[in-house]
């Protein structure tokens, strides 16, 4: 027994081939007039899309049923009960434009390719929070409402707190600070939110962070955290997805290559290669996309131009303190330039992962607070925790739709995750 809504039909008089798709997969049904009673035929032939069904039937071995997920079975129908009769429905076959399906989200989720991607999505956050489970980090929820910005003041979400001002967090970093001195390996998973006026395919005003944060590690380890979980969650999906890859006509061999260890180069090295490749070219307006200035930060085309020189991720690290977030403990001998790192993937997706050593030095968190000008008492208890047996350590944060969409090859980010909330969007 199959209970689900048809996904399609085909009607070929005496037979009625009907895909009924129940959340898991779609199944191709046969109605076979002979085979059954008038008014069940009746109703199986009038079937429209999205209708609501109980279907039951014999399981069959048919090679040519190659649109059932899994390909290669049917059911020869033998009872058939409407739940609903669907109404005309807005989604057909036929080409629609993006903000109509965006505007019709809540019904575009039932799509082959959308039901893939998220079953994707789903398998990743799976398998990154495996591997963290398996190696002995404690997940610990942080805060979505917070007294003050994690990262830029400039994209925070405020909201009145009971007539004080509070914002929507950025980032559970800070309080992932705190809860990696009482348990040492730690991680949080939750929404993030960002004020960010772009409307680049990258971006989106809420998204799904994954932050571990472990006391007494380096960069250089948490590079080979970095590489090893996205190693294996890729495999995760490689085994688990070939279905939904297929749908989504993704190319498999960009992601079998996705292997640890990845390359890793500074900064320093970066622009350097930047401007190499933009001395190369004879393309004006490439030239005038690579053009950069030790201490500016990477934009898409700078990202993308570096990640296609490799085949897997790259680490870009040590990157000018004046870029990056307060916190970010500088390189010696060069406080010019933090211990920090950026994960940037292949395929023009551009960063997934950030992350630093943090400072664990009272004296210079509070010389780096007062160079920047942020009010102390919003961060006293932050402070606090370098008051009672600091250490060094280090975290990142990845962003769980970026990745999808890399992993996917998707063309933006709308579509890794469920419900959408952009610059000029947040229905449905």
């Amino acid at each position: 027994m199959v209970r689900g809504w048809v996904y399609d039909r085909t009607d070929k008089g005496k037979l009625q081939f009907i895909q009924v798709r129940d959340g898991s997969g779609i199944v191709q049904c046969v109605a076979y007039k002979p085979d059954m009673d008038e008014a069940t035929f009746e109703t199986a032939s009038k079937l429209t899309q999205e209708s609501s069904v109980i279907v039951s039937g014999t399981v069959k071995v048919n090679e040519k049923a190659k649109k059932s997920i899994p390909a290669g079975y049917e059911i020869g129908i033998q009872g058939l009960q409407l739940v609903q009769m669907a109404e005309e429905y807005p989604i057909t076959p036929k080409e629609h434009g993006v903000e109509f399906l965006m505007d019709n989200r809540h019904l575009w989720v039932r799509s082959l390719r959308q039901w893939a991607i998220l079953r994707i999505r789903a398998t990743l956050a799976r398998a990154l929070t495996e591997w963290l489970d398996d190696h002995g980090y404690l997940r610990v929820d942080t805060p979505i409402l917070t007294p003050a910005a994690g990262e830029e003041t400039t994209t925070l979400f405020s909201i009145d707190y009971f007539g004080e001002s509070a914002y929507l967090s950025q980032t559970g970093q800070l309080y992932n600070e705190a809860n990696m001195m009482a348990f040492g390996k730690v991680y949080t998973f939750s929404p993030s939110f960002r004020a960010e006026k772009s409307k680049t395919r990258r971006h989106l005003m809420e998204f799904w962070h994954l932050e571990p944060e472990v006391a007494f590690m380096s960069l250089e380890e948490m590079m080979d955290v970095e590489e090893q979980l996205l190693s294996y969650a890729v495999s995760r999906i490689m085994d688990k997805h070939q279905h939904e890859l297929a749908i989504i006509e993704r190319d498999l061999g960009k992601l079998e290559s996705i292997k640890a260890p990845f390359a890793r180069i500074t900064y320093d090295e970066a622009v350097e290669r930047l401007k190499a490749l933009a001395a190369q070219t004879d393309d004006p307006e490439q030239k005038q996309l690579l053009q950069i200035e030790w201490g500016e930060d990477f934009g898409s085309p700078h990202e993308t131009a570096i990640a296609e020189q490799f085949d897997r991720p790259v680490f870009v690290y040590h990157y000018p303190s004046a870029i990056k977030a307060f916190y970010m403990q500088p390189v010696d001998g060069r406080p010019e330039v933090c211990r920090s790192v950026d994960l940037l993937a292949p395929e023009g997706y551009g960063e997934i992962t950030g992350g630093s050593e943090r400072i664990y030095d009272p004296a210079l968190i509070d010389q780096r607070i007062e160079t920047i000008g942020i009010t102390r008492e919003a961060y006293a208890w932050y402070l606090d925790l370098r008051k009672y047996g600091s250490v060094p350590h280090a975290g990142f944060g990845l962003g769980l739709e970026r990745t999808v969409t890399w992993i996917c090859g998707l063309p933006h980010v709308r579509e890794a995750i469920p419900y959408a909330r952009m610059l000029n969007r947040k229905y449905p």
